[in-house]
């Protein structure tokens, strides 16, 4: 019996690139939908994978993208108009011949949430559970040890660890496990239909610990800053982080710094569906102190003193003025998930989705 074809959108990305990885791994026949080629496109193409540049934002592309496809895994892309990207996947997806889904949310999604993605990520996933005869399974981290280890050249080259987390905790997975258990669910979609996984880390771990296992990994001293949120948002700005990205993170740490992503953690779902225990997070962060931008040379050392020093006369961005510049809207009473007893509710005591 031929193997059906897995559709991946986000194929480039951090978990789509792992989750079309790990099927070309096993055999399967991946079809990935990027948004252009490039040097990431062509690794998959090289290694058997169709790929297909198209608009997750156009429906008749999207089908295009659908046509003989029986499985997908669909990840929502760091937008501000996110949910037109849903839609037309919905749209399409139901004049597809698509039979089981896994798709990518949010640990905080919420509908009142002050974070525009976050609370597009709860609307998304009303979207996509309401699919017809299809096998539905999400996906629901928090905050990943990839966003930590965004600033380990900080780390590598200056001994410190940038995180205005305080002293709160998280469990953070890996993009790697995260794919590990989107390939469960695509292997087996019957098993998993209805049902909503969180992937996470093994133990639970605030900033300062991290800056430990850090340290030990890099063989240096490395000591947490708990940067105050304003200073962060600068230095993300100057690291190229995306405005949409710089307009939700403020919200992200004020849920972090009050324990949101710390709740219900750590879970055994990567372990259970995979077999195999979750990523340490000193095995990802030694996978990134190994990436050229955490080598310690004079000329990246330097390039690093400079950005810290940049970040005292860069412009702290305003979430507000990015809002309206992108026409988001703005709540009149927002509030945390953690401030949510809707969302105390249903993350305290989780319940599989229908079908």
């Amino acid at each position: 019996m031929t193997s059906p074809t897995i559709l991946v959108t986000g194929a480039t990305g951090r978990t789509g690139g792992a989750v079309a990885e790990l099927l070309l791994d096993r055999g399967a026949r991946v079809r990935a939908l990027v948004r252009a080629r490039d040097g990431r496109s062509e690794r998959l193409r090289r290694r058997g994978a169709d790929i297909v540049v198209g608009d997750l934002f156009d429906a008749t592309s999207v089908s295009e993208a659908l046509r003989g496809v029986r499985r997908a895994y669909f990840v929502p892309p760091w937008h501000a108009h996110m949910l037109d990207s849903a839609a037309a996947f919905a749209s399409a997806a139901r004049e597809s011949d698509l039979e089981s889904l896994v798709w990518l949310t949010q640990w905080l999604a919420n509908p009142v949430s002050p974070s525009p993605t976050t609370r597009q990520h709860h609307l998304v996933d009303q979207i996509l559970w309401t699919l017809p005869d299809v096998a539905k399974t999400c996906l629901n981290p928090g905050y990943f040890a990839d966003s930590y280890l965004q600033t380990i050249n900080f780390a590598a080259h200056l001994g410190l660890f940038p995180s205005p987390t305080g002293s709160s905790s998280n469990a953070p997975p890996s993009n790697q496990d995260i794919a590990r258990v989107a390939v469960t669910a695509l292997t087996d979609p019957n098993r998993h239909a209805g049902r909503t996984y969180r992937p996470t880390g093994p133990e639970l771990l605030d900033a300062a610990q991290m800056a430990a296992v850090i340290g030990h990994v890099l063989d240096r001293p490395v000591r947490h800053i708990d940067l105050p949120v304003w200073m962060f948002l600068r230095a993300a700005k100057l690291s190229g982080v995306s405005p949409i990205e710089l307009l939700n993170i403020g919200h992200y740490f004020a849920e972090h710094r009050r324990g949101t992503f710390a709740i219900g953690a750590p879970t055994d779902d990567v372990a259970t569906l995979t077999g195999t225990p979750a990523e340490p997070f000193a095995v990802t962060a030694a996978r990134y102190a190994a990436m050229p931008f955490a080598a310690r040379t004079p000329a990246l050392v330097a390039r690093t003193i400079l950005r810290f020093l940049r970040i005292g006369i860069t412009p702290t961005p305003n979430a507000e003025r990015q809002a309206r510049a992108l026409q988001l809207p703005q709540l009149a009473h927002p509030a945390l998930s953690i401030d949510s007893p809707d969302w105390q509710h249903r993350h305290a005591q989780p319940e599989p989705q229908t079908t």
